[in-house]
């Protein structure tokens, strides 16, 4: 009886090794290479400005799909590095609430590069989550924006620097494809000035929410 048990035991053991597929094994390589469709939520707080009977959070930069190219480097199995880019990106301003209405008061550009650690918890298996934290650059160019009605240039400041935190998982189909699956939050902000002196009308914080899917190949 005890020998049979054993039998079966060893039997069991043998199914579930088997049953676990060859590519469960980590990818070979430190580098890895993902391609995400990006959608940007943005938080869209900002300080009123007075003189516009503008009230606070008022101040709008529209929420869009973005592409995403992130490049991995693995130190170990379980700790990397990662370089967030897109391409430049132009966003819509509107200004909800003011003296004359929601108006439309133009567009900027703007280009992102997040530099964050991760910590992968299961890095030798099928799915493999992972969070990291790092640090976002954000620089501001190309503004083409006026006070509504009166048609009075305004300007952003160029340089944007703050935190970024992230979660994600990583799902194996081969042994170096995978499917990803991400969530960011980034410290994006601006102050709005008047172009012809400088001065500060409003404080303005984009803070998105990065929400990605997409591809991974590991090599």
């Amino acid at each position: 009886m005890i020998k049979h048990s054993r039998l079966l035991q060893a039997a069991l053991i043998g199914a579930a090794v088997l049953s676990t597929p060859a590519f469960a094994e980590e990818a070979q390589g430190n580098w890895l290479v993902r391609g995400r469709a990006v959608h940007l939520n943005m938080a869209n707080k900002s300080d009123p400005i007075a003189a516009l009977a503008v009230p606070s959070d008022a101040i709008t930069v529209n929420n869009k799909w973005i592409p995403e190219v992130d490049v991995s480097y693995f130190w170990t199995p379980n700790i990397a590095t990662e370089l967030v880019l897109t391409v430049p990106q132009r966003n819509r301003v509107t200004v909800e609430k003011s003296a004359v209405g929601r108006a439309d008061i133009g567009s900027f550009k703007y280009l992102p590069p997040t530099l964050m650690v991760q910590y992968h918890f299961i890095p030798n298996g099928v799915i493999r989550p992972y969070a990291g934290l790092g640090l976002n650059y954000t620089r501001i160019f190309s503004s083409n924006l006026n006070v509504p009605v009166a048609n009075i240039p305004l300007k952003l400041s160029r340089n944007s620097w703050g935190l970024a935190a992230g979660a994600g998982v990583d799902i194996q189909v081969d042994k170096s494809w995978f499917v990803n699956f991400d969530v960011k939050y980034a410290q994006i902000g601006a102050d709005v000035k008047l172009a012809a002196t400088g001065e500060k009308l409003s404080k303005v914080k984009l803070n998105p929410w990065l929400l990605g899917v997409g591809v991974g190949y590991r090599f």
